[in-house]
């Protein structure tokens, strides 16, 4: 014997009106207890490392610190992305990890590898500082686009309307 639902059902409607309309309502339910907030709690770990040294020039900080520095967090588990900027007399570096890498542990490891390697960095530099990147409430992406203006030309004896 062979059960075919469809049959069944067309013969039956009741049982299948009863629980169309019970899923309806607890899908209703479960909509309404989800929470919905504009701007949700997203916890990326992303750490800056920030040295100083007065009167330096970007050149002599990107091979006598910010190299260096880079290269040591380099090596740390989770590391996703390793951006740095230099100006005159600043070095940052901004180490991204991995969503499942937990930010305190994050900060404690770049602190870590920094203190391994203060020895190398030159003596006349400021105290690296070491801080966590707090992101809620910023944007989490931000797109740009760009396009060149095209010239139109006209032909002589032609008209434009515009």
């Amino acid at each position: 014997m062979r059960l075919n639902v469809s049959a069944w059902s067309i013969r039956h409607p009741m049982p299948a009106i009863v629980l169309f309309a019970v899923l309806m309502v607890l899908g209703l339910v479960s909509f309404r207890s989800l929470p919905i907030t504009k701007f949700p709690n997203i916890d990326v770990p992303i750490v800056a490392v920030t040295v100083t040294q007065g009167g330096a020039a970007p050149g002599e900080l990107e091979t006598q610190v910010t190299k260096k520095i880079e290269d040591a967090v380099s090596g740390l588990t989770g590391v996703k992305h390793i951006t740095s900027s230099i100006t005159d007399g600043t070095s940052t570096t901004t180490i991204e990890f991995r969503l499942e890498t937990n930010t305190d542990r994050a900060v404690n490891d770049v602190k870590d590898a920094i203190s391994r390697i203060r020895s190398e960095l030159p003596r006349t530099i400021d105290e690296p500082i070491t801080r966590r990147i707090e992101i809620e409430g910023r944007p989490i992406v931000t797109y740009a686009v760009a396009a060149r203006a095209r010239r139109r030309r006209s032909c002589p004896g032609s008209s434009t309307t515009r």
